[in-house]
């Protein structure tokens, strides 16, 4: 079982963590086909709005749902958006991801659905696979 206050702590450090990355990684991308680091922000930010907020919305008022593999492309607002205009933006919607944590009660952290490739999980199951997710993007900059 995972430690909610652990989780949360990593969930808390991505925004600052991505920007320093963003902004040390060549602003090209590094291979055909692959994201530069705004394109990256830019899917943290699907990522964000359409997986995370609405499964955590579902645990709140759902009994166990179940999800499949969902993998957003990139954020399509702000047309010309900079890298630090979609960073503030994925620093807003991390920060209310983090509100809604704040804001679930015990009952809720321990309620589960299933996902088709991660199994059952809880809130926290949940959350660690986000910053998994994150982990991974941080890593890809740093390459």
């Amino acid at each position: 079982m995972v430690d909610h206050p652990s989780v949360r702590d990593r969930l808390a450090a991505a925004p600052a963590a991505l920007a320093s990355a963003a902004h040390a990684a060549p602003q090209e991308p590094p291979a055909p086909g692959e994201w530069t680091p705004t394109e990256i922000v830019r899917h943290l930010i699907a990522v964000e709005e359409e997986v995370w907020h609405r499964r955590l919305g579902q645990l709140q008022t759902e009994e166990h749902p179940r999800w499949r593999w969902v993998e957003p492309g990139q954020w399509l607002g702000a047309p010309g958006a900079t890298l630090d205009d979609v960073l503030a933006t994925y620093a807003d919607l991390r920060a209310s991801t983090l509100a809604i944590l704040d804001d679930l009660g015990p009952d809720v952290w321990v309620r589960t659905g299933t996902h088709d490739t991660f199994g059952v999980l809880d809130v926290a199951g949940l959350m660690t696979v986000a910053a998994d997710h994150d982990d991974e993007h941080l890593a890809s900059l740093r390459r």
